[in-house]
């Protein structure tokens, strides 16, 4: 374990990652909300951690590993996490503990969208903004956007982005660099960013909301600047552009990509991930309609069907934004919508959950062993399109979903003995493991009731989630740390 690199670009990071607790100051100043000192005070500590971290070994130029690439990415998730905390436990206007403000900090950089807080339509403008930031940052994963600047820095990239990129499969370059595929990612996904932006602006909202929904929605976050998420704004065509962008922020963002790259969308309908990810929000969106338009009737069908499918595609892809509480909904459809966060959005997304790749994978294993009752003898491979997946890559799939059951069983016990009913600590634990957000029961509406305890126990599985728990458990292991 090379520690001395480890440690070099852990402060490196540090130090750049202070610089993003600049721009709120720039928003309180503007519209003189008085509340530019947390952010500046949390901006100073990070850089000067960051300093004090990277200044002793600031000489070293080892060679950066595979297994060193984990433990920069687990470490600077949890450090960052923390040190995001800063300006939510300076400011004077919010009160939180220690515990709320870590929650918080970790909960918008996972994008998770799970919230401690309340009355956000009084808070200052700049405490919204950084909540909205922070998502934006963790969307694509702020060790992509650090993975494009490291070789400036004498640093290597690749075993940053194999531990960072969410999916079964990390080999795959758009580009011959990683450092040209960290930059092609950000721009699509800037460009992303700025498309939705407008979108809302032309839909009705102001520029300041339309901003900070477009980060949330592009990173697939969830966080709002209103109580009411965007059932504030009581506009069927601002929820109409929110189903358009999250259902794009689902995607595999390497096929937005090629999308601009060759000026065609062919390659979107040839992805077998791509076809399996429209059919399920299109079948869910339809049971969804359905079963409201069966308990409701149809005395305002129009706003039914927006509220239905906007629903589906909000928990579906892990958003998390809500126009209703879904979690009053009738029948089974809160529970269906929990459980569709489990498959999440694609592999290459901003998105949480397992991924639509890997239920496609275990789908066709599935079939497979079916086939081999009726002809034992026959080599059947798993195919994605025409190309057969490696048996290698199919293990690694049935791995990462039996290890996922287990850490879920695990979180869902612990949450229990914290004194949670049922319905709370399941859906708190698919809320948090899914980088979902929103849940049932007593976090219907906010994790600001749980203790203490569950709130880490939270925290825990928003880093599992977004990391997609390999990474973290990785460090646990005899074989990481045996030379």
């Amino acid at each position: 374990m090379n520690w001395t690199v480890v440690q070099r670009i852990l402060g490196l990071l540090l130090m750049m990652f202070s610089l993003t607790m600049l721009p709120p100051i720039v928003f309180s100043l503007y519209y003189d909300d008085q509340s530019w000192l947390p952010f500046l005070e949390g901006f100073g500590l990070t850089l000067a951690a960051g300093a004090l971290i990277w200044l002793p070994v600031h000489r070293s130029r080892k060679d950066l590993r595979l297994r060193d690439g984990f433990l920069v990415v687990a470490a600077f998730w949890t450090v960052l996490g923390t040190f995001g905390a800063a300006p939510l436990y300076f400011a004077d206007s919010l009160s939180l503990s220690l515990t709320d403000a870590i929650f918080e900090s970790m909960s918008g950089l996972t994008t998770t969208g799970a919230t401690v807080l309340t009355g956000l339509d009084d808070l200052p403008l700049s405490v919204l903004y950084y909540r909205q930031q922070l998502q934006w940052l963790g969307g694509m994963g702020i060790i992509v956007l650090a993975v494009a600047v490291l070789p400036m820095l004498g640093v290597g990239g690749m075993q940053l982005y194999r531990a960072e990129t969410p999916g079964p499969v990390k080999d795959t370059k758009l580009t011959p660099r990683i450092t040209e595929t960290a930059k092609a990612l950000w721009y699509v996904y800037l460009a992303f960013t700025i498309a939705c932006m407008l979108s809302y602006r032309l839909a009705g909202m102001g520029w300041f909301d339309a901003l900070c929904h477009a980060f949330s929605t592009v990173a697939i976050g969830g966080f709002s600047t209103h109580d009411a998420s965007i059932g504030y704004f009581d506009s069927g065509i601002v929820d109409g552009v929110a189903i358009v962008f999250m259902f794009l922020a689902g995607i595999n963002f390497s096929l937005h990509f090629f999308a601009w790259r060759y000026v065609s969308v062919k390659h979107y309908f040839q992805d077998p991930e791509f076809r399996a990810y429209g059919f399920i929000l299109i079948v869910l969106s339809v049971v969804v309609v359905a079963t409201l338009y069966q308990f409701r009737g149809f005395d305002d069908p129009g706003q039914t069907f927006i509220n239905g499918v906007f629903q589906a595609v909000s928990i579906a892809t892990t958003t998390g934004f809500t126009t209703e509480n879904f979690a009053l909904w009738p029948a089974a459809l809160p529970v269906l919508l929990i459980f569709a966060s489990f498959v999440g959005g694609s592999a290459g997304s901003t998105a949480g959950g397992i991924k639509v790749i890997r239920w496609l994978l275990i789908y066709k294993q599935g079939a497979r062993e079916v086939a081999r009752l009726v002809h034992p003898n026959a080599e059947i491979p798993v195919k994605l399109g025409n190309t057969a997946v490696q048996y290698r890559v199919v293990d690694a799939v049935w791995g990462f979903f039996s290890v996922y059951i287990v850490v879920f069983g695990v979180m869902l016990l612990a949450m229990m003995a914290t004194g949670l009913d049922q319905v709370t600590a399941f859906s708190a634990v698919a809320a948090t493991l899914n980088n979902l957000g929103p849940g049932l029961g007593d976090v219907s509406a906010g994790f600001m009731s749980l203790s203490d305890t569950a709130k880490w126990i939270s925290v825990a599985g928003m880093l599992l989630g977004r990391l997609e728990i390999f990474t973290l458990l990785v460090l646990i292991t005899p074989t990481f740390w045996r030379h």
